[in-house]
């Protein structure tokens, strides 16, 4: 709710007058909520904007450039309906909410950063940015979906807490989650212990997420039952996997006939995703990555789905998105031959990528 107002900003030459504007925040939500502890929010609003806010009980007062302002507003109110859903505001909610704004897309973020997807003890799994909330959607409306992105972007996490809400509200009979057993520097026959414990450490990973989205006592039940089942690639060959919810990781260490040995065993009933990142290939030299061919092999074909994250949607410690879009830029620079901090020019030639 906006009531006009004037006032006057001076800067160091001149005055500009410019239009104020007062936002009166409803009497049922804390403003604590809202602004957050110490004002925390309203110190990371301050930061991203170039309007001045000023606070005087539930009023908050706006001055600035128009599109600032409106912004602003448009912020504020996503942060109240949100508070409404009855989910608390972090300041990393405020964070996303700006970012998601700023993309200038139709869609709310408020709708995209309260989309539930499954909840266990007390604890809610969601997408937290547009790119996440739209993957998520393919996989509910396509039988086959691509997650491919860096580290970090909640590609594999998001997909197995979609598998888990199918199964729990029986659209599937089962869980099947696979990976290439492929890591840079190391092969399988030189590590320690029998075949099982030599491919289990390329499957932690997977094991880690369950126990995320279900309580420690059933994850063992339903891996003794099969109704979950976690194996390398290799022992998916001459199956048909019908009523399951299957996802393959690490897809960006299969080769182009494991990929489409994968593909193949989509039975009746079934749902597929396949995550990867295309810029961490630990294939050896002269192998193709699956990953990075199955688009132009698949374009066009009905009820496939590619979706593409970004160091914008890293979700992790906000490092790991600097550090991922210092990688991209450093590895466009070299494929330019353009020269780097060093002053040397860079090789363009194509480079195989190593983790």
């Amino acid at each position: 709710m906006t009531e006009p107002d004037t006032g006057v900003t001076t800067g160091p030459d001149e005055q500009i007058e410019r239009p104020a504007h007062a936002i009166v925040v409803p009497n049922s939500i804390p403003m604590v909520a809202l602004l957050g502890a110490g004002d925390e929010h309203l110190t990371l609003i301050e930061k991203a904007f170039t309007a001045d806010v000023h606070v005087r009980g539930n009023q908050i007062t706006l001055r600035g450039a128009s599109a600032e302002v409106a912004l602003i507003e448009r912020l504020l109110d996503e942060l109240v309906t949100i508070i409404r859903t009855g989910q608390g505001v972090t300041g990393e909610t405020v964070e996303r909410a700006i970012g998601i704004l700023r993309t200038e897309t139709t869609e709310r973020p408020a709708d995209v950063l309260s989309l539930n997807i499954l909840s266990n003890r007390g604890r809610t799994i969601r997408p937290k940015t547009l790119n996440q909330k739209r993957y998520v959607e393919s996989i509910d409306k396509h039988t086959i979906t691509f997650g491919i992105g860096p580290a970090g972007t909640g590609k594999t996490y998001l997909a197995m807490a979609k598998a888990v809400q199918a199964l729990q509200s029986k659209s599937v009979n089962r869980i099947i989650l696979t990976r290439p057993a492929v890591e840079a520097g190391e092969r399988l026959g030189f590590l320690p212990g029998t075949l099982s414990e030599k491919i289990d450490p390329y499957l932690r990973p997977l094991y880690d997420a369950l126990h995320d989205m279900l309580d420690p006592e059933t994850v063992p039940k339903l891996l003794a039952s099969n109704v979950i089942e976690v194996a390398p690639l290799a022992y998916m060959r001459g199956r048909t996997l019908n009523d399951a919810f299957i996802i393959l990781d690490e897809a960006q260490n299969t080769s182009p006939e494991q990929m489409k040995m994968f593909l193949t065993r989509l039975g009746f009933g079934s749902k597929m995703v396949v995550t990867g990142d295309v810029t961490q290939v630990d294939l050896p030299s002269g192998t193709r990555s699956g990953l990075r061919i199955v688009e132009d092999i698949l374009l066009g074909i009905e009820d496939v789905s590619f979706n593409r994250l970004t160091a914008q949607d890293v979700v992790r410690h906000r490092l790991v998105g600097h550090i991922v879009a210092a990688y991209d830029e450093y590895d466009a620079r070299e494929e330019a031959g353009d020269p780097g901090a060093d002053g040397r020019r860079r090789d363009p030639r194509p480079r195989r990528t190593q983790a």
